[in-house]
């Protein structure tokens, strides 16, 4: 049965959101890994004890600002370089790739699925060690957005005069 012209407008508009979504996560990963090669772990790890310190005296089992405060206080050069070096290359081929699909550039449409099954296949490999109801949302999301670019893909390619550079 074919889809109604209203689920189809639908889908249409849900992949441009969540595309959307992932270009914006893209560059908050992206500008996370900058503040990573700019900034020295101690100086992150001050920043963050004396962002959290207000909240911790209000509140000592905040668990948003207790979190942060373990992971500031435990930052080292070498995890930084890591984490700085995944969040920009992760957060850059995000961004570069939703740029491209909102373009309608036929070669983001592969990529794109690629690049999120590579995400989802190591997030489902996170979660069998642990299992975290965001990961697990996350992976959700991902899987989404494949299916919903897959689905953009093939009315891409059947469209005449579609955008193939």
């Amino acid at each position: 049965m074919p889809e109604g012209r209203g689920v189809s407008r639908w889908l249409d508009d849900t992949f441009k959101l969540s595309v959307t979504l992932k270009g914006i996560d893209g560059a908050l990963e992206a500008l996370g890994g900058a503040v990573l090669v700019f900034v020295r772990p101690a100086t992150l790890g001050h920043l963050i004890r004396s962002a959290t310190q207000h909240e911790l005296s209000e509140d000592p089992h905040d668990f948003v600002a207790r979190h942060l405060l373990h992971y500031g206080t435990h930052l080292a050069s070498r995890s930084t370089t890591f984490a700085a070096v995944y969040l920009l290359s992760h957060g850059l081929a995000k961004v570069v790739l939703v740029v491209a699909l909102l373009q309608r550039r036929s070669w983001a449409y592969p990529g794109m699925i690629a690049l999120l099954g590579a995400f989802i296949v190591y997030q489902c490999y996170r979660l069998a060690y642990r299992l975290s109801f965001g990961l697990a949302a996350l992976t959700v999301f991902d899987a989404i957005v494949v299916w919903l670019t897959w689905r953009e893909w093939q009315a891409h390619r059947l469209r005449p005069g579609s955008v193939s550079a």
